[in-house]
């Protein structure tokens, strides 16, 4: 199995938010990788992957950073695959991570998703893979549906609910 994705953190404190991607997209059976890359520490591995992850297969990177967050900017400045921004709570709740991702110059796109939602970056990057692999659009689509299964029996489950004035 060789992954089409790949998940890069700046370090591997950010884990347990990145975690949820990796369960979302395992649970959409898309194979991917996990790695930690640092743009400031280790900036020659950041280059190396980002210039040879799409003759490996990768079709969309997925990259998440707090403070400064550099990373995914300087992965998208070296590859013409998307890269979706992860920012990660940490110093101002995220905001400065939020706005590193988001404000890239001309011609050097990242997508971002909200502080720490690494689950919606997992969604979006199957929403692009699933263009044009079927299999992958079928599962996301059963995946959809049950969001408002959820929200029914949530809905059902609040009619249980009692107060005196409650009128449903």
């Amino acid at each position: 199995m060789k992954p089409i994705v790949s998940i890069i953190m700046g370090s591997t404190s950010d884990m347990p938010v990145m975690e949820k991607a990796c369960q979302q997209l395992n649970d959409l059976q898309i194979p991917f990788e996990l790695q930690a890359l640092s743009a400031h520490r280790t900036p020659q591995a950041v280059e190396q992957f980002a210039h040879n992850a799409k003759e490996r297969g990768i079709r969309v990177i997925i990259a998440a950073a707090g403070m400064a967050a550099a990373l995914p900017g300087v992965i998208a400045a070296q590859t013409t695959l998307p890269v979706i921004g992860v920012p990660i709570k940490g110093m101002l709740d995220g905001l400065d991570a939020l706005l590193s991702i988001v404000q890239m110059p001309p011609g050097i796109p990242v997508a971002t998703v909200g502080v720490n939602a690494a689950q919606n970056a997992a969604i979006l990057a199957a929403q692009i893979i699933a263009l044009s692999d079927p299999g992958i659009a079928v599962r996301l689509s059963s995946y959809k549906s049950s969001l408002g299964k959820k929200i029914e029996k949530a809905n059902a489950d609040l009619s249980d609910v009692h107060f005196d004035y409650k009128t449903n």
